[in-house]
């Protein structure tokens, strides 16, 4: 036993859980206390405040989405118009942000 990890945690398992467990910290080349501790070290929790900043924004993309397909129904449905296809490059131009929105906060939620 290491110095200065004294101190035992006790988790229940399955054994078909405990032989996968071990079978990952075998091919990684660790003992399966230490694969243990790196994963639960990369373990993001939510706290309260987290939860509800992220249902939010849920809720505000999913309205934006209502918005859009409103959007583009209208636009399928006036496929001739000149006045669709200046929302139709809107909408492209808006999917192009919400998708460099999304890898955004990808990219934030990975440093966490």
């Amino acid at each position: 036993m290491s110095a200065g990890r004294a101190v035992w945690v006790k988790i229940r398992s399955s054994e078909a859980e405990r032989a996968a467990w071990h079978a990952k910290a075998r091919a990684a080349g660790l003992t399966l206390s230490d694969l243990i501790r790196r994963s639960i070290g990369r373990a993001h929790t939510w706290t309260v405040a987290h939860a509800e900043v992220e249902r939010e924004r849920t809720r505000e993309v999913a309205r934006v989405g209502n918005n859009l397909n409103q959007i583009a129904r209208w636009a399928n449905t006036h496929k001739g118009a000149v006045e669709a296809v200046e929302v139709i490059g809107h909408l492209i131009a808006i999917e192009r942000a919400l998708a460099a929105l999304a890898r955004f906060e990808s990219s934030d939620s990975d440093a966490h």
